[in-house]
């Protein structure tokens, strides 16, 4: 588990960079004004800041389940074959979604990304559960 938990990490921290860069690059430009990030209102952003940051944001969102699922099976001791192919295809499909969304961010592909990611982390947390039945 703590292999594909610091792969998520890792995603987080290039995703994070991605949009900490286009942030800036925004701001050099003039594209963007210092303030605007004060209160994340009050202009007209780029597109592009707009979608890292919500990609950003995205990882702290269903990955958190993911996390808990992951640390419970550890300290469980539930950490079996079902678990970490649910737990490898998570990352799998978290970094399809990223990269989706990041590139060409077409709506589709993005979503079913992102809707096989929470079935395996559903599947994930029922696995644990009927484990511990």
């Amino acid at each position: 588990m703590l292999y594909p938990m610091f792969l998520m990490v890792l995603l987080t921290l290039i995703v994070g960079v991605i949009a900490m860069v286009t942030r800036f690059t925004s701001l050099r430009s003039g594209q963007v004004r210092m303030r605007y990030f004060k209160l994340m209102e009050g202009q007209d952003i780029p597109e592009r800041v707009t979608i890292t940051t919500r990609c950003f944001n995205n990882m702290f969102e269903v990955p958190v389940l993911f996390y808990v699922a992951c640390v419970l099976s550890i300290s469980l001791g539930v950490e079996g074959l079902p678990a970490l192919v649910l737990a490898w295809l998570f990352v799998g499909f978290r970094f399809l979604q990223a990269f989706i969304h990041l590139t060409r961010n077409h709506l589709l592909p993005r979503m079913l990304s992102f809707w096989m990611s929470f079935v395996c982390v559903f599947l994930f947390w029922i696995h644990l559960v009927l484990k511990q039945i």
